[in-house]
């Protein structure tokens, strides 16, 4: 009898199939193959783009065209036709730009921005079956809509808002002139950012694609104070290797201890209804640990692409060290040793979180982090999990605020106190945070309601 082909589905995808015999060989899913090539395709571009389209040899309009040419090449590439609704809702979005009054543009681009998203991840789940067939084309969907309102409400705070009513920070990032087609394309579709993020501020895109970021950065924090001379040129490549470093420690624990201890453990009948609750409590923390690694992995190389093309220079620290952190979405170490709550959600997916605050936090005029909370969820998807989490999320942050007001001052009073409390407050912190995004990466109600049975 002839053997059956091999079956389709473990590599069906609306982007690209010319990598199938590298996703076979090494037994990974062809949509994940597609993402990590043109990372690190735009790795490389990037390292071209800084040396050979300097801003003092190449015009604006250039490297914005180049820019934008590349993001939508590799969005074609990852996922196909599926990359017509990135390309409807930037078009939609600039419509919106060009054509609403200043009073209402960022109100019209949050509401379709987030409404065409919602759409897309209801179709991918509820349509395709949590989207298991399908290619996950909402992360570049994610970003893109974060840059769209990030973008609106900055050129409402530059036109229509009176300065005095601005923030510090608002009225530093203030857009006083609407964008031009092609920089909008630019800041929202640039192959650096387009696949994995970060999302960042349009006057420091802008900035960067002039010639401007570096020198902006430096007489923010007055560079003369820090020891120089003569305006310094800060080179990326040093931060750049430090970075792909982490990124490749993430990629050795993602292809071991993440496979080793799958997510879909949780929901088995043993650990749900034999184990007894310190097992549980351990296997949660360890299997929660190594769903990270993947996390760093894709968020430290989009880190690395946008420094390798000369973007996310932060300044100078206090020891004269020149920082590549702008655009850093997480800080390890931090989340790592965090001892609270709050500490461990400041540190994580940190450019989203700032999108939260200033979209959200600090403009709506009640509830603010109910309302943030529940932005951040329907950001996130559609899928139930992701709702555990993020209600279970307000109670935490509540309860550990509560906690923390109530209690703290009794350990300060010496070194060996303050030394039991910051074991006692991680241990507690990192299991609360277990539990508390153990639904994000279950998804589902079922395993869900099993887990916290």
């Amino acid at each position: 009898m002839a053997a059956e082909p091999p079956s389709r589905l473990s590599y069906r995808t609306t982007g690209s199939t010319c990598l199938h015999p590298l996703s076979e060989l090494l037994g990974i899913p062809l949509d994940q193959v597609n993402f990590v090539t043109c990372q690190l395709f735009a790795l490389f571009a990037a390292f071209w783009f800084r040396l050979y389209l300097r801003p003092g040899k190449t015009s604006p309009d250039v490297r914005h065209a180049f820019a934008t040419i590349f993001g939508i090449y590799f969005i074609i590439f990852c996922f196909g036709w599926y990359s017509i609704h990135l390309f409807v809702l930037v078009l939609m979005c600039y419509g919106i730009m060009v054509t609403a009054s200043i009073s209402n543009v960022h109100r019209y681009s949050f509401f379709v921005a987030m409404g065409y998203l919602t759409i897309c991840h209801i179709s991918r789940i509820y349509i395709f079956h949590y989207g298991i067939l399908t290619t996950d084309f909402s992360g570049p969907l994610m970003i893109v809509t974060q840059k769209i309102t990030t973008l609106a409400f900055q050129v409402h705070d530059g036109l229509g808002r009176r300065p005095e009513d601005l923030s510090a920070d608002q009225h530093r990032l203030a857009v006083k002139v609407k964008p031009s087609l092609l920089e909008y394309l630019s800041y929202l579709l640039n192959f650096m950012s387009v696949i994995a993020g970060p999302c960042n501020n349009f006057k420091d895109y802008i900035a960067f694609i002039e010639g401007r970021h570096i020198h902006m950065k430096l007489l923010e924090v007055n560079w003369k104070q820090k020891g120089f001379h003569d305006l310094p040129d800060p080179s990326p490549t040093g931060a750049v290797i430090h970075k792909l470093c982490i990124t490749l420690m993430s990629l050795l624990l993602f292809l071991t201890l993440t496979k080793s201890f799958p997510v879909t453990f949780l929901a088995d009948d043993w650990f749900t209804h034999k184990a007894n609750f310190l097992s549980r409590l351990c296997y949660l923390y360890i299997v929660m640990q190594a769903s990270k690694p993947k996390y760093y992995f894709a968020w430290t190389l989009a880190d690395a692409v946008n420094n390798a093309a000369g973007f996310g220079f932060s300044g100078v620290d206090k020891d004269g060290n020149f920082c590549w952190n702008l655009l850093s979405n997480l800080n390890i170490w931090k989340i790592e040793t965090a001892t609270s709550f709050k500490m461990y959600v400041e540190n994580w997916n940190i450019q989203t979180a700032t999108w939260l605050k200033r979209v959200c936090y600090e403009r709506v005029p009640w509830y603010p982090t109910v309302l943030t909370f529940i932005l951040s969820a329907l950001w996130h998807g559609v899928y139930p999990g992701y709702y555990f989490t993020f209600l279970t999320g307000i109670l935490v942050t509540v309860a550990a605020r509560a906690v923390r007001n109530s209690y703290r001052q009794h350990f300060l009073s010496s070194k060996a106190l303050k030394i039991v409390y910051d074991v006692l407050t991680w241990a507690v912190t990192q299991l609360a945070v277990s539990y508390t995004a153990a639904p994000f990466v279950m998804l589902a109600v079922e395993p869900t309601i099993s887990l916290y049975k």
